[in-house]
């Protein structure tokens, strides 16, 4: 609790030093609360750009934060503009932690030391991020590997971290303006997923080798190989690979590689990742990224880092070729029907105002070079465009998004005069006809041969069976099964009603015998009155010959009153009932 504690001062020490109170204090709806807050904070410094301080204190408050920051950057759909560019600059500058800790890592993590494990390990770190760091060795039969440990006690410093960031998430979405429009919350929570992801190395591990094994036959990237006898969820061991970081320009001038052809065949593997795989690289900064100049590779792409991918289903696969292709021919209007026939735009969103809203947008871009475009702001219109029309941004799209923007900055440093749209355009073609042409479906056809083996054999059964229902509506027997089961339950209630009244008659009946005793043969005008009071009685003063008649409760009273008249009446009330 204290060690919490002193977290949640640091952050606040932090966020104070940095203004980033003003930040969220300029949405509040009462303005005098945030000038009272600036003026006891008068001594501070804020004059920076916001975007620049909110960097600067993200870096000041460590790595997960920084890596908070990194993905808050790929939100423009949330994010202003300013925001997202300035934290799209952060990266992980984390110095390495001891390697005696990293030895003990590894030997816990794979039962021996790593003295016994391989033939060689340097102990000194090649490189170093917020999650893990690199040591280089080789295995016993000299097969050079990079091993990757975890760093020690990160769950628990991120479960810490993500608490404090909920907490302060409920506080921005309550107090500022803005706060519902940016999810605060959502955002935390696709935060601690793709930081859950990134602490098993493991996962990382098999999809570093999905991606080898969709790349086995091409010529244009190499993905290292996982040896799986060494690779746990703290520690994995994977091929060693060579290369020059794609950032370096000069060096691979020098070693002659065409740095034109590098662009192109960039492109070429960003959208078979996206179409043909379904399966991409989503983290793909240059410091993740590194080009062969071995004369046998020389001029691939070498992928490192594979704790974030995304994933597209068939159905992303086919929104997002169609929206390309009607992108290149210029067909917004084919666009905005995408949008809506996805369910992504509200359905009563007008196609002719969504398609003037793209137009805009993405028009002023085409037949211009890569180095006269910025796709940051084509994006940022996008996604001006889509909150006007209040279109649900996709988890998948927003990985895809922020790996377009990798691959732009990779564009501009290769090639600033790649043509983008040119590139791409007869690829997208391609695997369109291939999708939805001859081909396409005889490759369909061979995917679901083996449910059809299945199926086929089936079919004469299934078809009676569907035969034999036509005209019985399952509807229908329910309801008459409710129907029967109703009327069971009225007859029971009809049989309760009638044994209860009963009983209450016969307890009557009971009671009135045990106090009233016999009834004699001769009675008198009051005990008449008594048993027939509906018995109108003439005054004793009028003649004999005027009186009224007497109705009594029988022609004759001779008895006591017991079973002879109590049976009749009994009967008469269970007819009535």
């Amino acid at each position: 609790m204290i060690i919490k504690l002193l977290r949640l001062f640091k952050i606040l020490r932090v966020a104070l030093r940095y203004g980033l109170d003003e930040i969220a204090m300029s949405g509040l709806t009462v303005p005098r609360t945030a000038a009272a807050i600036k003026f006891l904070l008068f001594w501070r410094d804020i004059s920076a750009p916001r975007g620049e301080r909110l960097r600067v204190a993200l870096e000041a408050l460590g790595p997960i934060f920084v890596k908070f920051g990194q993905v808050l950057s790929t939100r423009r759909d949330l994010l202003p503009s300013d925001l997202a560019d300035e934290l799209a600059k952060l990266q992980d500058r984390v110095p390495p932690f001891a390697p005696e800790l990293a030895i003990a890592e590894i030997t816990r993590s794979l039962g021996a030391p790593p003295e016994q494990l391989f033939a060689e390990f340097e102990r000194t770190p090649v490189a170093s991020a917020s999650i893990a760091q690199v040591h280089f060795a080789k295995l016993k039969d000299g097969t050079p590997v990079a091993v990757k440990v975890l760093r020690p006690n990160m769950k628990k410093t991120i479960n810490e971290d993500l608490a404090l960031m909920h907490i302060a998430a409920e506080l921005v979405e309550k107090l500022w303006n803005q706060g519902k429009r940016l999810k605060p919350r959502e955002v935390v929570a696709e935060f601690n997923k793709y930081l859950n992801d990134e602490l098993d190395l493991m996962r990382e591990a098999a999809n570093g080798s999905q991606l080898r094994r969709n790349f086995a036959t091409s010529d244009l990237l190499l993905v290292p190989e996982m040896y799986w006898d060494y690779c746990t969820s703290n520690v994995i061991v994977m091929q060693r690979m060579d290369g020059v970081p794609i950032s370096q320009v000069d060096r691979l001038v020098a070693a002659g590689v065409d740095l034109k052809k590098l662009a192109s065949d960039g492109v070429e593997i960003f959208f078979t990742q996206m179409f043909r795989d379904g399966f991409f690289h989503a983290d793909m900064h240059p410091g993740n990224i590194l080009v062969s100049i071995d004369p046998a590779t020389l001029g691939r792409y070498i992928a490192l880092d594979f704790g974030i991918v995304g994933t597209l289903n068939d159905f992303d696969k086919d929104y997002l070729s169609q929206n390309f292709v009607a992108f290149f021919r210029r067909d917004y209007k084919r666009v905005a029907e995408a949008h809506i026939e996805s369910g992504w735009v509200p359905p009563e969103t007008r196609v002719d105002e969504l398609e003037a809203a793209v137009r805009t947008c993405c028009e002023p871009i085409f037949d211009r070079s890569l180095k006269d475009i910025s796709f940051g702001q084509v994006l940022l219109r996008l996604f001006q465009t889509s909150r006007r029309f209040n279109v649900e941004v996709q988890p998948q799209l927003v990985l895809l998004q922020k790996t377009l923007l990798n691959i732009e900055g990779l564009g501009r440093q290769l090639d600033p005069d790649l043509d983008l749209w040119k590139t791409a355009k007869p690829y997208l073609e391609r695997w369109m006809a291939e999708q939805i042409g001859w081909q396409g479906m005889l490759d369909h056809l061979k995917d679901e041969g083996p449910r059809y083996a299945h199926i086929l054999p089936q079919l004469p059964r299934l078809l009676h069976h569907a035969l034999s229902q036509v005209g019985h509506d399952p509807n229908q027997e329910l309801f008459k099964a409710l129907l029967q089961e109703q009327r069971k339950t009225n007859v029971r209630l009809a049989l309760l009603m009638v044994l209860l009244t009963l009983t209450v008659l016969g307890a009557g009946c009971a009671l009135v015998w045990l106090f009233s005793g016999p009834i004699e043969e001769t009675m008198d005008d009051q005990s008449v009155q008594l048993f027939s009071p509906i018995a109108p009685i003439a005054p004793p003063s009028l003649p004999d010959a005027v009186q009224p008649p007497r109705y009594l409760l029988g022609d004759t009273i001779s008895a006591p009153l017991s079973v002879p008249l109590s049976v009749p009446l009994a009967s008469s009330l269970i007819g009535h009932a």
